[in-house]
């Protein structure tokens, strides 16, 4: 299993769906994939920072459905609207070769699994040295899931990206410093480092839904 860092701190698990078993559109994956990298987080303490799995959510690709077995039990699958897994770390299911199985609509070949390192909480108004406190446990998070000595040769956070959910509002207002500034062409909202470090209040009218590290 690969994993590659995408833009925004989205990280790519480099395995279509139907990476185990296709049935119709029943697909199962193993978990121990999940659980090593959720190792890796829990083995430190990152009060701000967390580690998030989803499946993006397309007309071919949506969840009816889930659960996680074993040849001695079975579990139903906790996800949210947006297609978030919420995965429990669980040392039986890794060594009872677990399977998270996935119910899927449209063309489940062509969905994947992304993992993401985000903020654990996002705030509607911020000051200088939250973001950086929230920053510096994104920055040590990813270096925990890139393990020793690749963490040397990852590319460093130019900043922190604020995702808005669907339909919450067209165009959020956001004050940097007291002035408004416009979302990037994806609907995002993105903060270099220098914006940071010269950064006195950020005030959104909505709060934000996702708050991620930025990699150029």
């Amino acid at each position: 299993m690969k994993l590659s860092c995408l833009s925004g701190g989205l990280l790519s698990l480099a395995m279509a769906l139907n990476a185990t078993s296709v049935s119709a559109e029943t697909v199962s994956l193993e978990y121990v994939g999940f659980y090593d990298r959720l190792k890796q987080v829990n083995k430190h303490n990152y009060p701000l920072a967390e580690l998030a799995f989803s499946v993006p959510k397309t007309p071919d690709c949506t969840i009816i459905s889930g659960n996680i077995t074993t040849v001695k039990t079975s579990a139903p699958l906790s996800y949210d609207e947006s297609q978030r897994l919420f995965l429990p770390f669980d040392a039986e299911f890794k060594s009872d070769r677990g399977l998270i199985n996935l119910e899927m609509t449209g063309k489940a070949e062509s969905c994947a699994i992304a993992m993401q390192v985000r903020a654990k909480s996002v705030q509607q108004d911020y000051k200088k040295i939250e973001l950086l406190q929230v920053k510096a446990d994104m920055d040590a998070l990813l270096d925990g899931l890139q393990g020793f000595p690749m963490k040397y040769f990852r590319k460093p956070l130019s900043g922190l990206t604020f995702e808005f959910a669907a339909g919450a509002l067209q165009s959020p207002v956001i004050r940097l410093n007291g002035i408004e500034q416009p979302l990037t062409e994806q609907g995002r909202f993105t903060l270099t480092n220098g914006q940071i470090d010269q950064l006195e209040q950020l005030q959104f009218s909505v709060k934000p839904l996702v708050l991620s590290p930025l990699i150029d």
